[in-house]
């Protein structure tokens, strides 16, 4: 088990922000094994693709630098255009071959740990100068690892280019007594294949290597019980974490209740300082709620919304006080405001039975009821 530098013993998984925190300063999973492995596969795998139009083109410059006239070789002039002309040979042999190296080396290390580039891992450290930290480094559990795998690759890449040379000792000859071109072509594909089956071998050290940069990676990330501890009291104990969080909060709320006024039987007002809307469930039988509340521009948008909906506007602004100050969202209203609350949803009723044609204007209503309790002032 992975101990921290106070003895601590590191036993909680590493969090979001650890792992993020430590992505940024470059301390992700990395293969060296993978990225050579990638390499050797993409190097012998263009001799193979290209083998031929390599060979083809170390032909011609053999050729045109072998098979010269005789009055040429006084030509100075003729020699360096010589010169460039071989260049151009070897360059368009060589490109596509140099092209896919390019991507395998690429490609290798981003496979494992996906791309990312850190300016903190680029930047100087005064520990890697330190002499004592270097030979703490040298002899520590992780050299010994990493010599133990550069041994076990010498003794597969070893043992495999035996193997290969042992079966491919008779092409080797043969190469010997082949013309000049034919012997060219067949020495590029055979040293093609053979690094190819070289390179397999490598495929046994990097699927033992991945998995343990994987597993190093991740033990030290690993994080003891107070870290975690502090890591949440430092990400939730900020202030401008806290207010943001509020403030989403809020929001949501706001987006709840607004979404709530089309429901309401009724919205008491004060008239411009204070809304409040009340629905009451008869079914349920218990007593009306409030759904929706707000004081200044919110009083403003819960009347908007409510005139869109065709909900009854009730300016009262004893009773809007009463119900804003002594009652919370989604909460029935007290006990004291049963009289005057039922005085308003009546006159609410009858006057939808007005407007349907059913019945008289109800008077309007005054002085309604309220316990001096539960009065505020302005």
């Amino acid at each position: 088990m992975a101990e921290s530098e106070s003895g601590a013993e590191k036993s909680e998984e590493p969090t979001a922000k650890r792992q993020q925190d430590a992505r940024k300063k470059g301390q992700i999973a990395r293969s060296r094994e993978l990225n050579t492995l990638a390499i050797v596969l993409g190097g012998t795998a263009g001799l193979l693709m290209f083998g031929g139009a390599i060979g083809q083109k170390i032909l011609d410059v053999m050729t045109e630098n072998f098979d010269l006239p005789r009055e040429i070789l006084y030509n100075e002039r003729y020699m360096s255009l010589n010169l460039l002309a071989a260049a151009k040979h070897a360059s368009e042999g060589l490109a596509p071959l140099f092209l896919l190296l390019l991507v395998a080396s690429i490609v290798g290390p981003i496979a494992l740990g996906g791309w990312l580039f850190s300016l903190e891992s680029l930047a100087p450290k005064a520990s890697r100068m330190n002499p004592a930290a270097g030979l703490k480094r040298m002899f520590s559990m992780k050299s010994i690892i990493e010599l133990l795998k550069a041994l076990g690759k010498f003794l597969v890449v070893l043992i495999v280019a035996l193997l290969v040379l042992s079966s491919a000792s008779e092409d080797l000859f043969n190469i010997a007594n082949e013309p000049l071109e034919l012997a060219i072509l067949h020495a590029v594909q055979t040293i093609g294949w053979s690094s190819l089956w070289m390179a397999c071998g490598l495929i046994l050290i990097a699927a033992v290597d991945v998995p343990f940069q994987l597993w190093d990676s991740k033990q030290k990330l690993k994080m003891t019980k107070q870290e975690v501890r502090d890591e949440h009291k430092d990400s939730e104990g900020k202030p401008e974490v806290k207010g943001r969080i509020r403030r989403l909060q809020m929001e949501m709320a706001q987006r709840r209740m607004m979404s709530a006024v089309p429901e309401a039987d009724v919205v008491i007002t004060n008239p411009t300082h204070f809304s409040v809307a009340l629905k009451y469930d008869e079914n349920a039988g218990n007593a009306p709620k409030v759904i929706a509340k707000g004081s200044d521009h919110l009083a403003l948008k819960i009347r908007e919304i409510a005139n869109e909906h065709q909900v009854v506007l009730l300016e009262s602004p004893a009773l809007a006080r009463a119900v804003y100050y002594s009652t919370e969202l989604d909460e029935e209203i007290p006990a004291g405001l049963y009289m005057a609350v039922a005085q308003v949803l009546a006159y609410v009723y009858q006057l939808r039975q007005y407007h349907a044609g059913k019945g008289k204007r109800p008077d309007s209503l005054n002085d309604l009821p309220i316990p001096e309790d539960l009065r505020r002032d302005e």
